[in-house]
C-alpha cells in the first residue's frame, strides 16, 4: 500500500484502542455523524463534535474552524460505515492528515468497552 492511497481512507481504530487512547489524555478531536435521535439513543462519555450527516449545509462552512487540523479526528457512527466516508472525505477533500474511524461504530463501543452505552 502506499502512502497515497494510506492518506485517501481513514485508519480504523478498534473501540477498545480507542478506549485507551482516551484513557491516556490523547487530544483526540471525535466527530459522531450520526442523527440527533441515534444521539440521544446511545453516546460516548466524552465530549464529541456532533455533526449529522443529514445536516451538512448548516455546519459545512464552519468545518475548518470547528476542527484543529494538527490533532487527530475520531469519527463515528453506528457501525462504522457514514463515519469512514465522512472520514475518507475528510482527508480527500478537506485536507486533514490524521483520521481515524471507529471500526464498528457505537455498537462496538457498547459490545467491547462500555455495555452500559445502550445498543440500537
Amino acid at each position: 500500500m502506499t502512502s497515497e492511497s494510506r492518506a485517501s481512507s481513514p485508519v480504523s481504530l478498534r473501540a477498545s484502542d480507542l478506549a485507551e487512547r482516551l484513557a491516556a489524555g490523547e487530544p483526540l478531536q471525535l466527530v459522531d455523524v450520526r442523527e440527533d435521535e441515534e444521539l440521544a439513543l446511545a453516546r460516548l462519555p466524552h465530549p464529541v463534535l456532533h455533526l449529522p450527516l443529514s445536516r451538512s449545509q448548516a455546519w459545512l462552512e464552519s468545518l475548518p474552524t470547528l476542527l484543529d487540523p494538527d490533532r487527530p479526528v475520531v469519527v463515528l457512527c453506528h457501525a462504522g460505515v457514514r463515519s469512514w466516508h465522512f472520514g475518507c472525505w475528510l482527508l480527500q477533500q478537506q485536507g486533514l492528515k490524521q483520521v481515524w474511524n471507529l471500526q464498528g461504530g457505537i455498537e462496538a463501543w457498547s459490545i467491547e468497552v462500555d455495555p452500559s452505552v445502550p445498543r440500537y
